[in-house]
Parts: structure tokens; sequence; C-alpha cells
């Protein structure tokens, strides 16, 4: 599903000479630049609000992907329209889920709250298969 949205990476192509974002503050900084150049070529303020959802999306992405799904193989951003389009594609094929908020005993459980926030703060969350295994989750946050 990556494929299908046509999502061009605003770090330039993978390679040698650039590494794709492995950790959540690398994610945080491509969407800054991309929100930033956005902004600055189409001569419109900077919701800081809309920045920091699109923030919070990218870091719990880029988190659930190193933490559950055997680490980052895919990041790209898109400053599309209305909104910040990003994918983070990991080596998991199994889907995110909402751990309930206590674990069997009744106990509260610490974290689970990542993906709940990723679908509250976006528009549109895509999960997709991809063709040599892992997944990909693009998630659309409104900049607006």
């Amino acid at each position: 599903m990556c494929d299908e949205h046509m999502i061009e990476s605003v770090l330039g192509p993978l390679g040698a000479d650039r590494a794709r974002p492995c950790k959540p503050a690398e994610a945080r900084r491509a969407v800054e630049r991309a929100v930033a150049e956005r902004c600055r070529d189409t001569h419109t303020p900077c919701d800081t609000d809309a920045l920091s959802d699109a923030l919070l999306v990218v870091s719990e992405l880029t988190t659930n992907a190193i933490l559950h799904g055997g680490g980052v193989t895919d990041f790209r951003v898109d400053v599309d329209g209305p909104g910040v389009r990003v994918s983070v594609s990991d080596r998991s094929d199994e889907l995110p889920v909402t751990a309930p908020p206590t674990d069997p005993h009744g106990r509260m459980r610490h974290g689970g709250h990542g993906w709940p926030i990723v679908c509250r703060l976006s528009r549109d969350v895509r999960v997709s298969d991809l063709p040599a295994g892992g997944k990909c989750i693009t998630a659309l946050v409104p900049l607006a």
C-alpha cells in the first residue's frame, strides 16, 4: 500500500548516502523539515498544534515498529494538501491492536496507548501487507 500512495520521501532516495530514520527523533525531524518546507514554499503559517499531532503520530508509529515490528524497514513523509502523510514499514506481519487497560489479573498495564493515539489524531490510517513480508502503516494527519 505504501507504493499505492505514491509518497515521495523528502529525505531523498534510500541508499548509501541516506539512511532511513530508525529512531523516533529522526522521524520527527523529517516531519518537521517537510512541514516547514511546505509552509515556507506556500507562504502559509504553520499550525503548531497540528504539527505537534503529526510529530506524536510519527513518534508512535516508529516506536511501535521498533518495539513490536522488528525495526523500521522504510519511512516516507509527504505534506499532501491539508495534511502530512507518513508511512512506516516494519518486518512484522501482525496487525496493530489496542490492548485492554488491564491484564487478565486486573492489574493496570503500562503502555498500550500508541495505536489509539495514532487512530485518534489521524484522518486516514491504512495498514497493508508488503510483498516481501512485513507491513506498512500509512497515516494522514491534518495540518489545520
